[in-house]
């Protein structure tokens, strides 16, 4: 695939959140006590002749503030790091509306933002009401990007589409109601962006939700379509926020080279191999 559309794609780290084991699982598990962090990305895709594709749009300082996360620097300094001018960014699929994927709209006066339809109809309607199922969400994002649509900024997805050659957004929910992966044809293959249909590596070999879903059944249905579209591959995945993509790939300055090969497989860098 050396004629791939997608020619490079930059897991770029912007936060980080000190934790341990037992916060990452829906069920008990041995480590529960060890350290487990979570890292906070956003994604670049690059194709030629093109602008930069971006994926998701991360969270600000006072979103850090509220929530104990560490934010190692803004989302438009990540992107100028990767050479990224954010005010040239015309196009942002956000995979789905959490606080940490869709908190820094503003980032991007002049994209259009990319949401599936069953995401945008759970963030705005009664479900919310629930607090808890309220407390992923930040209102304030939400609300922007509603008048985004009334800017005719926003455009919505219904299911499985081609976004362009060589990408495709694919529905995944269980996470949130909404959650989309992100398919890139690459040199290597495909490489998927998982988003939190998998927030850590170890949420698919364990085969334990991460703690935050709408629905376990479709969770566990998203991670087994995730790992058939990475051809069955550990190393074709990249997860929502797991620090080995910038351990594992090739990465400087806190961006990981996604679309290039780990240095070594996934799977023995989780079991320490």
């Amino acid at each position: 695939m050396a004629d791939a559309p997608v020619t490079r794609i930059d897991a770029i780290r912007y936060a980080r959140h000190e934790r341990v084991a037992e916060a990452n699982f829906s069920e008990p598990v041995d480590d529960h006590d060890l350290p487990m962090p979570l890292d906070y990305y956003v994604w670049a895709i690059h194709r030629e002749g093109h602008p930069p594709l971006i994926v998701d749009t991360g969270f600000g300082e006072h979103a850090a503030m509220a929530r104990g996360r560490t934010l190692i620097r803004p989302v438009e300094e990540g992107l100028r790091a990767a050479g990224i001018d954010h005010l040239l960014v015309e196009d942002v699929i956000l995979t789905h509306l959490h606080y940490d994927h869709a908190g820094s709209l503003n980032v991007f006066p002049n994209a259009k933002f990319h949401v599936q339809d069953a995401e945008m109809a759970f963030a705005t309607g009664r479900h919310v009401c629930d607090h808890g199922v309220r407390a992923p969400f930040d209102g304030e994002p939400v609300a922007q990007l509603v008048r985004k649509l009334y800017a005719d900024h926003v455009v919505f997805h219904d299911g499985d589409e081609d976004f362009a050659p060589g990408i495709r957004l694919v529905k995944a929910e269980g996470h949130t109601a909404g959650l989309m992966v992100v398919v890139c044809d690459t040199a290597r293959g495909p490489v998927v962006l998982c988003s939190d249909a998998a927030h850590l590596y170890a949420n698919i070999t364990r085969a334990i939700p991460f703690p935050i879903f709408v629905d376990e059944e479709a969770y566990a249905r998203a991670q087994d379509k995730v790992m058939a579209l990475a051809g069955g591959s550990l190393d074709h995945v990249i997860p929502g926020h797991d620090p080995l993509v910038l351990s594992c790939f090739p990465a400087t300055n806190d961006i990981a080279r996604v679309d290039l090969p780990p240095h070594r497989p996934i799977s023995e860098a989780i079991s320490g191999a």
